[in-house]
């Protein structure tokens, strides 16, 4: 096994964002200004701004500034409030969680599920160890299951020697969502805790989480995924130190005092998922659409297999009504007899089957989506805020690459073939928050936008506005200054820029996702490696490169065309150009250094 991460178990995790009332009003207060200044200079950039003489560049800009706008307007809306830390107590009985059970004093019972298909079997022996010791303070039937796809006889062997239960299976339908399903047909627990394979529960995860189910109508909570594994990198003072000497030393320590801690290769695939968790789905509580992400959730087994039996028996109605449609047309027959219809519904019933999470790369956010948009029973999902477990992050960029392609990949497949958008059942506010979700994967259509527009007015002089007046930038950069402000408020306590440069880098891999999407092309991956590949990976990072080496030389071109009297380019062109050509260059150079990155110790890694 590739033990690399055993020098971090001491690791602690980080404690959540805490609320301030203070802190909401203001991100509030500034959220609107922001959102009234942008709309101010998106309607100018319509009626006042575009050069009537190159629309073929002004009228695509615009609209990627439009559509970029549109979706600042969902993540206001998404980041708009948030709630206290509540943690409710833990239910003694079944009960606390469920209304008028039969069986209401019996102790709740868990079944804790590791889905696993390669990885290292003494890897998962790892979480079995950790949930053995999950604790609570009633009497409570926990069962952990290793729902093993792979089939291998070591990974039993370790299963049995922990005193769990080895559950196999003899195909890989549906793949991790089939594992699920068969697993569920082979347990009971009224709880379900959802692992994968690397994912080392912490002793308090039942403790804290089951508290939020004495609400009956509590279908599932989300625990953060926390990556322990992640490289801490080197302060400033220490990198500049070991390349420049005692003064370079003493610079970064200056910028230091200024900016604050900066360390350098730390968390090279912005993997950390902090922001995600800690703001994004938490902030979606109030409007109860926090979605699955899948390990460290727990869930009602009464509502998934809920939902499950009514998208079963919606399926077979429709199966139903299709053949009897095909009867009546093909045997000109007005009606079709009782007995037929009854053996139609018979054979829509055998061919179709119960799926507890739909056989979808995505079947998490599906499941969610399914469950939110049962009105009748009225489902409701939360966010906890607090580490629970913890988890191995993607060393290299391959891994990372397929672990991304999965989301956009499955969550573009989702709107296509599953808008939530209409989806009957969903509140308005739902809608609003899943359509957030997938919106942000349709990016990369404007991101190639403002990532090459610097270098076509460097190359050509042609611009996209009227001019580069005071009048632009008298509208352009209010604009931005109160969209940072606000977002540095609302986002306060996590570092975003990282974030937003990796955004803006995903490009490629975006446009990938899109293409075979609206292809109708089917989304698939291997499973993701759990131990890093060795070798850097520069050939994904082609598009990246290309960014960079057109815009530097389109702004060595663009700087020496101001001496040329006969070129269009005005002075204040260029360097806006440039600085935003640099930003973008910036944006594109962390997953670049992603791709040549190695540990410092490169220990068990594979080759490729």
């Amino acid at each position: 096994m590739d033990d690399y991460f055993l020098k971090y178990e001491d690791r602690q995790p980080p404690e959540p964002l805490g609320y301030s009332i203070t802190r909401e009003m203001l991100w509030q207060f500034l959220a609107v200004i922001a959102l009234v200044v942008g709309a101010w200079y998106i309607w100018w950039r319509w009626t006042g701004s575009l050069n009537p003489e190159a629309l073929w560049f002004a009228i695509p800009l615009v609209m990627a500034e439009t559509f970029a706008y549109f979706g600042m307007i969902l993540f206001v809306f998404n980041l708009w409030k948030d709630d206290p830390i509540d943690i409710q107590p833990a239910p003694e009985c079944l009960a606390d969680v469920t209304e008028n059970h039969p069986e209401g004093e019996r102790q709740i019972s868990v079944d804790v599920m590791f889905a696993t298909y390669d990885e290292d079997p003494e890897l998962v022996r790892l979480g079995i160890i950790d949930a053995k010791n999950m604790t609570y303070p009633h009497p409570i039937d926990i069962r952990i299951h290793i729902l093993d796809d792979g089939r291998r006889p070591e990974m039993r062997e370790v299963t049995e020697s922990e005193g769990a239960n080895y559950i196999s299976r003899t195909t890989n339908e549906g793949f991790k969502a089939g594992n699920l399903r068969n697993a569920m047909e082979q347990t009971y627990g009224d709880f379900m805790v959802i692992c994968d394979a690397d994912t080392r529960p912490f002793p308090t995860l039942l403790v804290n989480t089951l508290g939020y189910f004495r609400d009956p109508k509590m279908a599932w909570v989300q625990t953060p995924q926390w990556f322990y594994d992640l490289p801490a990198g080197d302060t400033l003072d220490t990198v500049w130190g070991n390349r420049l000497g005692p003064i370079g030393a003493k610079a970064a320590t200056l910028i230091q005092r200024i900016a604050g801690p900066i360390r350098v290769g730390a968390d090279p695939f912005v993997n950390d998922p902090k922001m995600f968790y800690d703001v994004i789905q938490r902030r979606r509580n109030w409007v109860n659409a926090s979605f699955c992400c899948g390990a460290g959730s727990i869930h009602r087994r009464e509502a998934v297999m809920e939902a499950a039996l009514r998208s079963f028996g919606s399926k077979v109605q429709q199966r139903t009504y299709a053949a009897e449609e095909v009867i009546t047309l093909t045997s000109k027959e007005r009606e079709v007899a009782p007995e037929l219809m009854e053996a139609i519904r018979t054979e829509a019933a055998a061919t179709e089957l119960l799926t507890p999470y739909r056989f979808h790369v995505s079947e998490d956010i599906f499941t969610s989506i399914v469950l939110h948009a049962d009105r009748r029973r009225g489902w409701k999902s939360k966010m906890h805020p607090i580490v629970e477990s913890k988890m191995l992050s993607p060393q290299d960029l391959l891994t990372w690459t397929v672990q991304r392609y999965k989301y956009a990949g499955g969550s573009l497949d989702i709107l296509v073939n599953d808008n939530p958008i209409f989806r009957p059942g969903l509140t308005f506010s739902q809608r609003l928050m899943y359509g957030t979700t997938f919106y942000s994967y349709l990016a990369p259509l404007w991101n190639m936008v403002f990532l090459f527009s610097p270098a076509i007015y460097l190359f050509t002089g042609v611009s996209p506005v009227s001019a580069y007046s005071s009048d632009f930038f008298m509208h352009l950069i209010p604009f931005l200054v109160t969209l940072e402000l606000a977002m540095m408020v609302g986002t306060w306590g996590i570092s975003g820029y990282a974030a937003k440069a990796s955004y803006l880098s995903f490009f490629p891999l975006g446009m990938r996702a899109i293409y075979a999407v609206f292809r109708g092309q089917k989304i698939s991956f291997p499973v993701t490696p759990k131990v890093r590949q060795s070798g850097n990976f520069l050939r994904l990072v082609r598009p990246q490169l290309f960014v960079i080496g057109v815009t530097i030389v389109a702004g060595i071109w663009g700087s020496a065309a101001l001496l040329i009297d006969s070129m269009p380019h005005s002075p204040s062109g260029v360097v806006a150009n440039l600085l935003w050509g640099l930003n973008n260059c910036f944006a594109m150079a962390g997953i670049i250094g992603a791709a040549m990155w190695v540990p410092k110790e490169d220990e068990g890694t594979v080759e490729e």
